[in-house]
């Protein structure tokens, strides 16, 4: 399907990234340095008003039904984020990443969110206007996603049966000694990729996987490209920071996995019955909040029992 928007709403959609970055950097600087839980929070915030106050260019631009989308597509891809980042945590707990090497990981994992985003988004796009059939196809497997979601025992993460890992553990040089930053190093005359560029890898893949369920999550509201790629560019480039504010509170967040099943499901079944009852996107936001704040809410006044610890991280 063709973009609503012209050359120039996408020019002035890569200025307001740039001139963000650009705020972000000028705010906090560039350079390599522990993020505290203030810092983090601001960055956060910044990224979350930029993304937010964007719909009010889409409202202007493209109208008010565009903004609607907009807003809803958005809070559906923040709202994922956040689930994943759990899975960041295990991954950097697993690999004993320390935080300055995190955030290096987290910043060349989201820029390569990028590119994959917008190829995911292209295709999907091009399938749904090319085989109208394939919203059907979407749709159920949003439903099917969210029922196994909502109905499988939260699972261990184990980063060691990541099939990126295990391909480059396989295919590639690697060595298993720790190289500071660095993702590759020379030893012998011989190029190696060191641990932290496996962990690059499995953050990328982890992104791929993430991209597969909310991809067609999106495209369930909105089909101009437009519209879903500067929502799920704007949830993704406040992700670094939103890690590490999120990053010691994200066990409280226990019921949070239901809450998005449930927002799964529903969005399949949006999908599903769009042809017979399109369901307006005001109504989709409402029902969006709504579980969100009941997830929430129920994980702050109901927390679960403590879990045991996790298994001990392999040095190295």
């Amino acid at each position: 399907m063709l973009s609503s928007a012209g050359a120039f709403e996408w020019a002035v959609f890569a200025a307001v990234v740039l001139a963000t970055m650009g705020l972000d950097l000028a705010l906090f600087g560039r350079g390599a340095h522990a993020m505290s839980f203030r810092e983090a929070t601001i960055r956060s915030v910044l990224w979350i008003v930029a993304g937010v106050s964007f719909s009010g260019w889409v409202y202007v631009r493209l109208g008010a039904d565009a903004a609607m989308s907009y807003f809803v597509a958005y809070l559906v891809e923040e709202s994922l984020s956040v689930d994943n980042l759990f899975v960041f945590l295990v991954v950097f707990a697993y690999f004993g990443v320390r935080e300055l090497q995190q955030q290096r990981v987290l910043f060349w994992g989201i820029a390569g969110a990028v590119v994959m985003r917008g190829i995911f988004i292209a295709a999907g796009t091009l399938l749904l206007a090319k085989f109208h059939w394939m919203m059907y196809v979407f749709g159920l497997f949003l439903v099917f996603t969210g029922i196994k979601l909502a109905i499988e025992k939260s699972e261990t993460v184990d980063p060691s049966q990541n099939l990126a890992l295990r391909l480059a553990r396989k295919y590639l040089r690697t060595t298993d000694k720790p190289q500071d930053n660095k993702f590759f190093v020379r030893l012998g005359g011989k190029l190696y990729a060191t641990p932290l560029f496996l962990v690059l890898l499995v953050v990328e893949f982890t992104d791929v996987l993430f991209a597969v369920d909310s991809v067609p999550a999106v495209l369930a509201i909105s089909t101009d490209p437009y519209v879903v790629y500067s929502s799920n560019i704007f949830a993704i480039l406040g992700l670094r920071a939103l890690y590490f504010m999120l990053a010691g509170m994200m066990s409280k967040f226990a019921y949070l996995a239901r809450g998005l099943a449930a927002i799964l499901v529903f969005i399949g079944v949006k999908m599903l019955f769009a042809d017979v009852y399109p369901i307006p996107n005001l109504v989709s936001l409402g029902v969006i909040a709504g579980v969100l704040i009941v997830a929430v809410g129920i994980s702050v006044l109901r927390p679960p029992p403590p879990r045991s610890r996790p298994p001990s991280i392999p040095e190295g």
